[in-house]
């Protein structure tokens, strides 16, 4: 069922993600441009109908999967992506065509600090505008 809501993932830093993008095709058959902020990810498989997690996996590509930050999730098809969480904030993920994120083609992951000073968000300037 599709459900309203605000969709937030929160991530440890450096948690290795393994997505699996699946377009049910309810209220139209188009693909989906699929953008992630922040990561370039690896696209380790995709293909038409539905998602076997039983079967699928056992043909990914993970030896020179495609590296990129936009994927097309095609009509009726999946895609599985993979990433290192290892840049710290908050990161949107949303459909390109901006007419599908207001059908909730839209979510943001947050990632958490490192312990190592060079694996945090930094704090804001001091002289950043107050809202």
């Amino acid at each position: 069922m599709v459900s309203s809501g605000t969709k937030v993932v929160v991530l440890p830093f450096n948690t290795s993600v393994e997505l699996v993008m699946q377009d049910t095709s309810i209220i139209g058959a188009e693909s989906h441009p699929l953008h992630l902020h922040g990561f370039n990810f690896f696209v380790v498989g995709q293909g038409f109908g539905n998602y076997d997690p039983k079967n699928d996996p056992a043909n990914f590509n993970l030896v020179d999967p495609a590296e990129r930050n936009t994927v097309g999730v095609p009509s009726g098809g999946w895609v599985a992506i993979r990433f290192l969480a290892d840049n710290p904030g908050v990161w949107f993920m949303h459909c390109h065509l901006e007419v599908h994120t207001s059908w909730g083609l839209k979510m943001a992951w947050i990632v958490m600090d490192g312990k190592r000073p060079k694996q945090k968000l930094l704090p804001p300037p001091s002289d950043l505008p107050k809202c």
